[in-house]
């Protein structure tokens, strides 16, 4: 069997989306490592459960950005008769990210309306114990879906994944606007404190990161309905790489880990301090001896460390 690219790169556009689909790979795996380095250095940072959660959407958006080396830049199908699939392996890990966000945000809600109950009942462990089961959820229906015949795994992917996403969109947008109006009402009416601003700032940032989840998804979600269920003729996109439906989701996988570090101070001073300054004193004293490192111009140190 024989890969090629995306598209026959005898165009500039052809070229152009190519260059996108691997930019695009190697920006998901950079900023999703950064911040996942980040908590992990930040001690008071990993003792927060939404850090979990974090850890969580950052660990299976690096596999998304790995995977999409294969599906989005290379011209392959990833469906269940294609030769060239992943066997639902890709998909899976933007599943991932989707349902770890859900959780976040009811773990979220939880700790804002009944945070005495919450502070008993939630720990680290049981948080971790959470996001091992979905883990383990997500690629028991993988191993299914490899293990029966292909007509039986996609009546069941089908069905199952129809109701799923109904059910996932329909919770997140009702979290959604409840957390926003106890953020935005119900804590302006506690005393001013650094734990009501913590609460506050930690419940804007899962209001927001879920908003733009429901707007990479919503475009795809919308598709499916109207493919499978209305019988309308759909377009069939050459690959996954030239299908901007599925583009969005590996968008929104870029854009998570900049939400995390616009949203978490914390987040943001670790990064700069201890992930990605060190790096940038290493190559600046190379760049004084006049040896280059190896993969990275000097002028575009320069800037990383400025900023």
């Amino acid at each position: 069997m024989t890969l090629s690219p995306v598209l026959p790169l005898d165009s500039f556009g052809n070229v152009l989306l190519f260059l996108f689909n691997i930019i695009l790979a190697t920006a998901i795996i950079f900023l999703n490592v950064s911040v996942f380095l980040s908590i992990v250095l930040n001690k008071l940072l990993r003792l927060e459960n939404r850090a979990m959660y974090m850890l969580s959407t950052c660990s299976s958006d690096v596999c998304s950005g790995v995977s999409y080396y294969y599906v989005g830049a290379i011209n392959v199908r990833d469906s269940y008769d294609s030769p060239t699939r992943t066997f639902y392996i890709a998909p899976t890990f933007l599943g991932l990210s989707f349902m770890a966000t859900l959780a976040a945000q009811a773990d979220r809600y939880h700790a804002v309306a009944a945070p005495f109950r919450y502070s008993q009942r939630v720990s680290r462990g049981r948080t971790a114990l959470v996001l091992c089961a979905l883990w383990v959820y997500a690629f028991c229906i993988v191993a299914v879906n490899n293990l029966v015949t292909v007509g039986v795994a996609k009546q069941v992917t089908g069905f199952g994944t129809f109701v799923g996403n109904i059910c996932a969109v329909t919770i997140m947008i009702g979290l959604n606007i409840k957390l926003f109006i106890i953020a935005k009402y119900q804590l302006r009416r506690d005393p001013p404190s650094l734990e009501r601003d913590s609460k506050r700032a930690s419940i804007y940032l899962i209001v927001v990161v879920a908003v733009f989840f429901l707007v990479a998804w919503l475009p795809i979600f919308i598709h499916i309905i109207v493919c499978n269920f209305a019988g309308s003729p759909c377009y069939s996109f050459r690959n996954e790489g030239t299908d901007p439906l599925r583009t969005l989701p590996r968008l929104n996988a870029a854009l998570t880990p900049l939400l995390y570090l616009r949203g978490c101070v914390q987040l943001r001073e670790t990064l700069f301090s201890k992930v990605w300054k060190p790096v940038c004193r290493k190559h600046r004293v190379n760049a004084e001896t006049g040896e280059q490192a190896p993969g990275l111009r000097i002028s575009t140190v320069n800037v990383v460390c400025k900023t």
